[in-house]
């Protein structure tokens, strides 16, 4: 599993029950901004607790700000053989290269830092340290991949094979257009799950269901709940232009087993057709539960 940098972070800096007065000593320093006081009290604590990246990161910005960009190098270096995240120790490392003037150097880093998941595109754009890299074409190209960092499921061609039902809908029955409902379908998390809104039209009756793309299983998979306290799982894939999905059977209270199947038609680019239908005899006949068609609104 990819973990996001920001979370990264939160792991490196969490506090932890050692020395909890030298390090609120240390800690007030470096939140002053008194650097000469915070490298003195960081250096000692590394040096007593060299498995803590935390305290080698702050080491490592109390010597950067006292202009000592080699020690602060050498620190980085530390904190990485202590276990810190490598995309933002590298990307620590290329700013300290570019503030020394050695673009080469900071580049190779960065590409380091993006290759392992760094996903902060917007700091190679607003970090004062990177501002020596800024005519060069090579950061346009970090950028963009920081930003598939970011949002991978963007851009991955799986992902996006369901985006056809995204929109707001004005939902019918497609055997007499009646009104049967609204839906809001959207992307949310990164562009990796389609989350459907549904609210029947004459009635309370409103659920949701979360759609997302499994690479595992290469796959995908709707888990559908309601206000009724209904819950359907469904798995399947798009298939010539249609997404496919079913159920296993699912026993049914005073009944057999029931098993789904789950279509969504596109029928150009404002229209889609869902049919469901079920079958109690193992898929040998199939019985229409619901078939309706989305209008987008205008």
């Amino acid at each position: 599993m990819r973990i996001g940098v920001a979370l990264l972070g939160a792991l490196l800096m969490a506090g932890t029950a050692w020395g909890q007065e030298d390090a609120a000593r240390a800690g007030a320093a470096y939140e002053a901004g008194d650097w000469a006081r915070a490298s003195e009290l960081y250096q000692k604590l590394a040096a007593e607790h060299p498995g803590t990246a935390r305290l080698w990161f702050r080491l490592a910005e109390s010597y950067e700000h006292l202009g000592q960009l080699e020690r602060a190098l050498e620190t980085l270096d530390r904190a990485l053989r202590a276990g810190a995240p490598p995309p933002l120790a590298e990307f620590r490392i290329a700013a300290l290269y570019a503030r020394k003037g050695e673009q080469e150097k900071a580049f190779e880093h960065l590409q380091r830092a993006v290759d392992q998941g760094y996903n902060q595109p917007e700091e190679l754009d607003r970090n004062p340290s990177l501002a020596p890299l800024a005519g060069d074409a090579r950061i346009a190209r970090l950028r963009a991949a920081a930003e598939r960092n970011l949002k991978p499921c963007a851009y991955q061609e799986a992902n996006r094979q369901f985006d056809f039902w995204v929109g707001s809908w004005n939902v019918v029955t497609t055997d007499g257009n009646l009104p049967a409902g609204k839906s809001r379908i959207e992307r949310i998390l990164g562009d990796c799950v389609i989350l459907e809104n549904w609210q029947s039209d004459g009635n309370p009756y409103a659920g949701k269901s979360y759609n997302a793309y499994n690479p595992a299983l290469k796959r995908w998979e709707q888990y559908w709940v309601d206000n009724s306290g209904g819950t359907i799982f469904f798995y399947g894939g798009l298939k010539d232009g249609v997404m496919d999905y079913w159920t296993n059977e699912v026993p049914q209270p005073g009944g057999p087993p029931l098993k789904r199947h789950l279509q969504f038609f596109r029928q150009g680019a404002d229209q889609v057709r869902q049919l469901s239908q079920g079958s109690t005899d193992g898929g040998k006949t199939w019985t229409v539960e619901y078939d309706f068609t989305y209008r987008r609104e205008k």
